[in-house]
């Protein structure tokens, strides 16, 4: 009786199970013989004749599908890309040109089909991208479940490039971390590695930005925007997005980061004189209120000529209505414009922005 992928020997001179592999790129088994049963992915070498047995370069190809099908194109697509990959690595290396010589064959397919018309290449020139930006955060999520760092890090570099920083947030990577965090949450607190590989790529991603766009010009001449997180809120990663999109546009910000203490915030509030204060609160048991009507009553700077600091109330934590000198942006685009207008234009009560 022939072995299961689960009880075969996880590698041989031949190369890696089925199992082995699936563990590997984070697909079902089942998955791995679909791709062979429907276009033609499948191992090389079978040992003796049976099992399957997949070779450095059979795990190449697989790979290389992965990698497409998490950009978003099409699976029967992607296959073809996949084999031409194979096939040019093929023409490149001499053991490959003798392997297929020897009798085995790489199936022949039609090259990849170009892009259409409104379509931009991707970056590996492979094929044409979907131009449907949910398609995209579907994409970068797939990635992340395989623990495919590069992939991650070049589908999070692509949306920045291709949208700008303000939309990839909110349509690309968003979208990836709710869903990596549902999968997490529907697991039995599976796939923590997941969520972990995800956030560090979209936090370097995001600091990428900040530095790149802090790098050039003189120091801005007016007070920086403060942003902290509410006392005992941790989740900081979409003040980086705010700080890295306020670079972009010149406008100075401080970024006090997660879980700021009421005493250090009202300090901060009075050494640096801020022109407005964005708190982030993720959940409506870090939602400070009391706090945010008290920045927003306190008054700073010389005698003679005080002033209040405008507070914008950010993230799903803050489910009450507005008060006086207190804003809700609901988007990070949202957040941009209050805080890059006029203290006499950004007025009057908006909605939550969105995690």
């Amino acid at each position: 009786m022939e072995l299961s992928a689960d009880d075969e020997p996880e590698t041989t001179g031949v190369g890696v199970t089925t199992g082995f592999l699936a563990r590997r790129l984070g697909v079902s088994p089942t998955t791995l013989r679909s791709w062979d049963r429907r276009y033609g992915l499948g191992p090389a070498v079978r040992a003796n004749g049976r099992h399957r047995r997949w070779s450095p370069d059979d795990v190449a190809m697989v790979q290389e599908m992965c990698r497409l099908t998490a950009t978003g194109l099409p699976p029967a697509e992607a296959a073809r890309a996949a084999k031409e990959s194979a096939r040019g690595r093929v023409a490149a290396s001499p053991a490959l040109a003798a392997r297929t010589r020897t009798g085995v064959r790489i199936p022949e397919e039609s090259s990849t089909t170009a892009p259409g018309p409104g379509t931009t290449g991707s970056p590996s020139g492979t094929g044409p991208p979907s131009t449907d930006v949910a398609q995209e955060g579907r994409g970068l999520a797939r990635a992340a479940v395989r623990l495919d760092a590069r992939a991650v890090q070049e589908r999070l570099a692509t949306a920045v490039r291709t949208h700008g920083l303000a939309m990839a947030w909110e349509d690309v990577m968003v979208p990836a971390l709710r869903a990596v965090g549902r999968k997490w949450e529907s697991s039995g607190d599976r796939y923590v590695e997941v969520e972990h590989l995800l956030t560090w790529h979209v936090s370097a991603t995001l600091r990428h930005a900040y530095v790149s766009a802090t790098g050039h010009g003189p120091p801005a001449a007016v007070s920086p925007v403060l942003l902290a997180c509410t006392p005992g809120e941790q989740h900081a990663l979409p003040l980086e997005a705010l700080d890295a999109a306020l670079a972009e546009r010149r406008v100075p910000a401080v970024t006090l980061g997660g879980s700021v203490p009421p005493e250090a915030l009202m300090a901060a509030v009075q050494r640096v004189g801020p022109p407005a204060v964005v708190l982030w609160s993720q959940s409506w048991s870090t939602a400070n209120l009391p706090l945010a009507r008290h920045l927003a009553a306190t008054r700073w700077g010389v005698r003679g000529a005080r002033t209040r600091s405008r507070i914008l109330l950010c993230g799903p934590g803050w489910n009450t209505q507005p008060g006086p000198g207190l804003l809700r942006p609901r988007q990070l685009a949202e957040a941009l414009r209050l805080l890059t207008a006029p203290d006499d234009r950004a007025t009057g009560p908006t909605t939550p922005m969105r995690s």
